[in-house]
């Protein structure tokens, strides 16, 4: 089989199981078979462009011509097969996840949720696999519109206007931001063609060039740039399944992986280098990464206090972006992979403790660790994934990221990641020592560790939190895959 045709294949096949999962709605069982089978399917196709992208080829194919020199078109760069690879990956895991949480928590509408769940999926490769910065556009819209009603998927009226908050800020920035950068790309380049090097060079001003970059930064709401963050704590009402999508598998990443693609084949490294149109975003980025941890560490709500650490998490990929040299680059991509499988483990922990426990704030979660031992122990490894310590692979995208700020002179933006990485520590292993060493809460319902009845989460629940937390050591000790990936962005 060709790659142009596994491209398409890997594509469609989101789409065809949200069909399929649609029609065996009535018969869970089969519903949920149909889910992992087409997630498990979808993985394959994606994974089998590896070894090919990785020799340097660019297998691409074209569907649509709307203008001369602009098509709506697909083309697996080593961006987008990162992307792509952890994003289908993780829906599996995901899905393993979700049938034991939507069925342990008593969730309604579970056909809507998988259904929809993998239209997010099939916008998300397409977002991954986009040839031109129009193709970008179309999947990133259909990945906002698609998600809303897993986000409102309570259908309480604190469900629809997070919902509305959600889709209201996401639409709202890329028409009115993100859009208008690209008529006014075309205008000036007439193409939206992803190009090694850039395609403004020669064709826009400094001036220009800097406008450009913040109105794609901000544009690209997704990627939570301060102020323009508001959506992803809103989302919070969704089940923890859907806060898994947005914050590690689909949504954030589609965001951040656009800003790094803009970066690398709009701009280019070297063209912004020149310029240094960028300076002043790596100052904003570096604003979003420590106000939000301060933020995080004002939320008694665990998964307020995460939206927050992944707010904070997302700029860090930017700030890589925004340095525009190579190193940085190569952090940026490193944290995309490390972060994914960090923070999926966190959110699936949140949900473990919901289902077992009913438990959502931290300051009920004294000794429950006692009681859920493998989910606490898990939320321990995310955690210091996230801090960046070995040997958890959360310390590769800040240890290049840190040589891509020494790299580009900035001493002040290495001291903004260390100190990111003591308020890491600061909101995220106080919850843990909670669960293990604190005394149990004996005012509340008496619960916790006196044989109340809590346990840990079912089975397919600790699976997935398994899974994941064993991904964030693998990372660290085989990182190879991902650098060797990202290398040949660099090199081209």
């Amino acid at each position: 089989m060709s790659a142009e045709t596994t491209i398409l294949l890997a594509l469609a096949a989101p789409w065809l199981g949200a069909v399929l999962i649609a029609l065996t709605g009535y018969w869970p069982n089969l519903r949920e078979a149909v889910t992992l089978m087409t997630a498990a399917t979808t993985f394959v196709l994606v994974a089998s462009l590896y070894p090919e992208v990785a020799a340097g080829a660019r297998p691409s194919v074209s569907l649509w011509e709307m203008l001369p020199g602009l098509s709506i078109s697909f083309e697996v760069e080593p961006l987008g097969m990162l992307f792509a690879g952890i994003a289908s990956f993780l829906w599996i895991i995901t899905s393993i996840y979700s049938i034991g949480y939507m069925r342990g928590h008593h969730e309604q509408n579970q056909t809507r949720f998988y259904a929809f769940f993998a239209i997010a999926i099939a916008s998300a490769l397409g977002v991954a696999f986009a040839g031109n910065m129009l193709t970008l556009f179309v999947a990133y819209e259909i990945l906002s519109i698609c998600t809303y009603p897993l986000v409102a998927h309570h259908e309480t009226d604190e469900a629809k206007q997070g919902g509305r908050i959600y889709l209201g800020i996401l639409l709202t920035t890329s028409i009115v931001f993100q859009l208008f950068a690209i008529i006014w790309t075309w205008m000036i380049t007439g193409t939206l063609d992803f190009t090694d090097g850039g395609i403004l060079a020669g064709h826009a001003s400094p001036m220009v060039v800097a406008i450009l970059m913040a109105l794609y930064v901000y544009g690209i709401g997704k990627a939570a740039v301060m102020p323009f963050h508001r959506w992803l704590p809103a989302a919070m009402v969704a089940p923890t399944p859907v806060s898994a999508l947005l914050h590690a598998v689909a949504v954030v990443k589609a965001g951040v992986f656009s800003v790094v693609k803009v970066t690398v084949y709009i701009f280019g490294i070297d063209f912004l280098t020149e310029l240094g149109s960028s300076e002043w975003l790596q100052y904003a980025a570096a604003a979003t990464i420590i106000l939000a941890s301060l933020v995080a560490l004002t939320k008694d709500n665990l998964k307020a206090r995460l939206a927050y650490s992944t707010v904070s998490q997302l700029s860090y990929i930017v700030l890589g972006a925004m340095l525009a040299n190579a190193v940085g680059i190569v952090g940026s991509g490193m944290h995309i992979a490390m972060h994914a499988f960090g923070k999926i483990t966190l959110f699936f922990c949140a949900g473990a403790i919901l289902v077992a426990s009913h438990k959502t704030e931290i300051s009920q979660m004294r000794g429950l660790g006692r009681a859920m031992p493998i989910t606490f122990a898990a939320f321990l490894i995310g955690s210091l994934s996230m801090i960046g310590l070995p040997p958890f692979g959360g310390l590769w995208g800040k240890w290049y990221l840190s040589l891509g700020a020494l790299d580009a002179g900035k001493l002040g933006l290495v001291a903004v990641l260390m100190l990111s990485s003591v308020l890491n520590v600061a909101y995220l292993l106080p919850i843990s020592f909670r669960g293990f060493f604190s005394n149990p809460d004996t005012k509340g319902d008496g619960n916790h560790g006196h044989g109340g009845g809590i346990q840990e989460a079912p089975l397919p629940c600790l699976i997935a939190i398994s899974i994941t937390s064993i991904g964030c050591v693998v990372l660290f000790f085989f990182p190879e895959p991902i650098y060797d990936l990202l290398r040949l962005i660099v090199a081209n």
